[in-house]
């Protein structure tokens, strides 16, 4: 059965923006550092470039690895950290979550775990392609049921598909080995839909953006940078970036095309060590 959705009073005769964080990879303490990278406050001075930008999104989302440790504290700091943006958050949970702690401690006013959301003339559905145990991800056939179900039931929405894995290759080799393993038929089924406009995730620490040519048109492809640490494109084994954290924001148009852009932290303030350990 297809479960109620987050519905924001949005026209549908408007564009809308949101803005997507991904990998901060907090721990229970707040000091504590990912190869070098304090990532508590690689998080706040990401969220700080939204808040100065002035973008007016409606809404925040957050796709997956929020914790780094699976500790409690962890969750409830991401939620302490972005309450004071003011804008309702959605979250899904990537490999180093633990589903069940998350779901306890990121129960929060404003906070959201429901996988649709009408947004104006769009449905954004928030998709679980983790697997237990597993770097890499899988996309459950519950998970097809739902976007066929949710599409059915909104047949005139646009519709943006979110999730933490890749669903296709990069060319980084040790990368690629921790990718959606069934990300091809992912592609192959929902690009039989026409609202179906593009796919959005975290996961990979760098920037994506390209299309898939589908039965009814381009389907935009997107990665985001991690609030972070950054892996490095297209490298053989693992490497560090030395680019800054980052986010990106999306602006969702009535007529189903999307525009967006990634924003850094400005300056060299967070760089990574790859002998500095804890990833």
């Amino acid at each position: 059965m297809l479960k109620p959705a987050v519905s924001y009073s949005v026209p549908d005769d408007l564009n809308v923006r949101l803005v997507q964080v991904t990998d901060p990879h907090l721990f229970a303490d707040p000091d504590t550092r990912l190869l070098g990278v304090n990532t508590a406050a690689s998080l706040t001075a990401v969220l700080d470039c939204i808040q100065n930008a002035h973008h007016e999104p409606e809404l925040l989302l957050a796709t997956g690895d929020i914790s780094q440790d699976y500790s409690p504290g962890s969750y409830r700091q991401f939620v302490e950290l972005v309450t004071p943006l003011g804008l309702p958050c959605h979250y899904l949970p990537g490999n180093h979550d633990d589903v069940g702690v998350m779901a306890a401690h990121m129960c929060h006013q404003g906070i959201f775990a429901q996988q649709r959301i009408l947004l104006g003339c769009w449905q954004i559905l928030m998709l679980d392609s983790t697997v237990p145990g597993k770097a890499g991800g899988f996309m459950a056939e519950e998970q097809f049921e739902l976007i066929e179900q949710a599409i059915a039931a909104e047949p005139a929405r646009h519709v943006l598909l979110v999730m933490h894995h890749n669903p296709v290759l990069l060319n980084s080799a040790w990368l690629d080995k921790h990718w959606m393993t069934n990300g091809a038929d992912l592609l192959a089924r929902v690009a039989a839909y026409p609202q179906v406009k593009a796919l959005l995730w975290g996961h990979v620490h760098q920037a994506m953006d390209s299309q898939y040519q589908g039965p009814h048109g381009q389907i935009k492809l997107l990665a985001t940078p991690s609030s972070c640490i950054q892996f490095a494109p297209l490298a053989p084994e693992f490497t560090l970036d030395e680019r800054q954290p980052g986010y990106r924001l999306l602006e969702l148009r009535v007529d189903g095309s999307i525009l967006t852009q990634v924003y850094r932290v400005p300056g060299n303030r967070f760089r990574a060590d790859a002998e500095a350990g804890g990833y």
